[in-house]
């Protein structure tokens, strides 16, 4: 008799195993799907509406000429959709599933050879190429991220879904008709730096940056004037004693028009000093 029931009990547990067994070995095999809310390195993920993900791409204006880089890149819905509009784009993401999901995201939606994607941790990642970021990230990480942001090229374009960059004043805000939840596109331009002494024929300029506002003096002779102003990448416009400078920055040196009260221009230049 206990023969018998020792056989029985060797016997199921073999069952047990071998069920158990095959439903791991099904588990391997199925895709892996992401949920909404799974925790993350940084973030937890919550994917942007693909209504946003267009919103986003149009306020950046992305074109084929462009190179879009999103950090936190999730399933590569950001990256997939920027390289159906003709863009080079990458997306770096510490979830090794996750990569491999967009991956095949990229596949299916044909645009393989445009969508790449990288495991790895976005603070570390080197984006300095990009002339393009779409990001869906937390206040925090984009503080973290922003001195990487101001060291990319005057003009590029940083698009953030809902979240902004703490301190710096976006350069234009718009929102998603229709929408529930993750509705607002930030969009901020990178610029150059020209905080610092220009030289001017009739004078000095002294400038003050802070991110694309700008402030200081126009020097001329005894008389100086109030200088207000800001930045559109390496675009610079100010006003000074009711004239409008307007100008481009060419590494150390700023060319452009000036515009008197009485509508006359005339052009004017400074190179740096320091």
């Amino acid at each position: 008799m206990t023969s018998l029931i020792v056989t029985r009990t060797t016997t199921c547990a073999l069952i047990v195993v071998t069920l158990l067994a095959a439903h791991a070995a099904n588990a391997q095999d199925k895709p892996f799907q992401p949920e909404v809310g799974q925790p993350g390195k940084d973030v937890v993920w919550v994917p942007t509406p693909e209504n946003m993900v267009e919103k986003m791409l149009d306020l950046a204006q992305v074109t084929p000429k462009d190179f879009v880089v999103d950090l936190g890149s999730g399933d590569g819905r950001n990256v997939i959709a920027a390289a159906k509009r003709g863009a080079d784009a990458l997306g770096v993401e510490y979830n090794p599933n996750m990569v491999e999901l967009s991956r095949r995201n990229a596949t299916t939606a044909g645009v393989a050879e445009k969508a790449k994607f990288v495991q790895g941790d976005m603070y570390e990642a080197d984006f300095s190429k990009a002339n393009v970021l779409a990001l869906f990230l937390l206040p925090s990480n984009l503080l973290v991220l922003r001195p990487k942001f101001l060291e990319l090229r005057p003009g590029s374009r940083i698009v953030s879904n809902t979240f902004y960059i703490e301190e710096w004043q976006p350069d234009q805000t718009v929102t998603v008709d229709d929408c529930i939840s993750w509705c607002t596109a930030i969009l901020y331009i990178v610029p150059a730096k020209v905080g610092g002494t220009w030289k001017l024929p009739q004078g000095e300029l002294t400038l003050t940056q802070k991110y694309q506002m700008l402030s200081g003096t126009l020097t001329s002779g005894n008389q100086k004037t109030e200088v207000t102003g800001r930045l559109k990448g390496d675009q610079i416009t100010f006003l000074a004693g009711g004239q409008e400078y307007t100008g481009q920055l060419r590494g150390n040196t700023i060319d452009g028009t000036v515009k008197a009260k009485t509508g006359a221009s005339s052009s004017w230049s400074a190179t740096k000093v320091n």
